[in-house]
């Protein structure tokens, strides 16, 4: 079964006929849409980025019998190769905060990855789309000082708060994962326009049909 995790845009897309079910996991409940898919919102419970639960969310998944993930999210860019409105394939991922996990009571190491074979899947299916690139996991609420972005930019290629947690628990958990990033805006002093939250809102709104294309996209090739 397919999995997907992203925000409230996945709803005006068209997707099969879904219903919301609360599963019980051992790190909390998590709600999912379950059906020929399973549909994960990340911000359930009106939860801001850094107090998500990406234990519970993620093994919701796994006890619902999802065996691939594909995770939407928007991000900043840190690199004019990657520019406002592109869509990011990123290949590998790096969080200079503490990431989430399942082992908190017992020792596990786990290889981190982001399976090439989903990656080129959707590649293949939207040519358009930017293959590799490294996701920067910020901890959020708030966006980024332009001093951690002069430092990150040597560390990546586009920024967000959430990804790197949900691929490090897939991982631990053994399900295929790949994360499609729609980038919004460039990061905190890389541009002349002061950032915020309503102006990257409106950008997102922008490129919903695009986004929505996506999803409908990944549900037709890997649903």
């Amino acid at each position: 079964m397919l999995g997907i995790i992203g925000g409230t845009g996945l709803f005006h897309a068209e997707i099969p006929p879904l219903d919301k079910t609360t599963i019980a996991t051992p790190y909390g409940p998590a709600e999912v849409w379950l059906g020929d898919i399973a549909i994960v919102m990340r911000h359930q419970f009106s939860t801001p980025p850094h107090r998500i639960n990406h234990p519970a969310l993620l093994s919701a998944m796994a006890i619902a019998g999802v065996d691939r993930i594909i995770a939407f999210g928007s991000v900043g860019s840190l690199k004019k190769e990657y520019p406002v409105g592109s869509i990011v394939l990123p290949d590998d991922y790096y969080s200079p905060s503490q990431i989430p996990t399942i082992h908190n009571n017992a020792i596990g190491h786990v290889a981190p990855a982001i399976d090439r074979e989903l990656i080129a899947k959707i590649h293949d299916a939207v040519p358009e789309t930017i293959v590799g690139g490294t996701y920067v996991q910020t901890r959020g609420p708030r966006f980024e000082t332009v001093a951690e972005i002069k430092n990150l930019v040597n560390a990546g290629d586009i920024v967000g708060m959430t990804v790197a947690g949900e691929a490090a628990i897939a991982n631990e958990l053994g399900i295929p994962f790949a994360a499609v990033c729609m980038v919004d805006n460039y990061c905190n002093g890389l541009c002349k326009d002061e950032i915020s939250y309503e102006s990257i809102l409106k950008t997102s709104k922008d490129n919903v049909e695009k986004t929505n294309r996506m999803i409908r996209t990944v549900i037709d090739i890997l649903g």
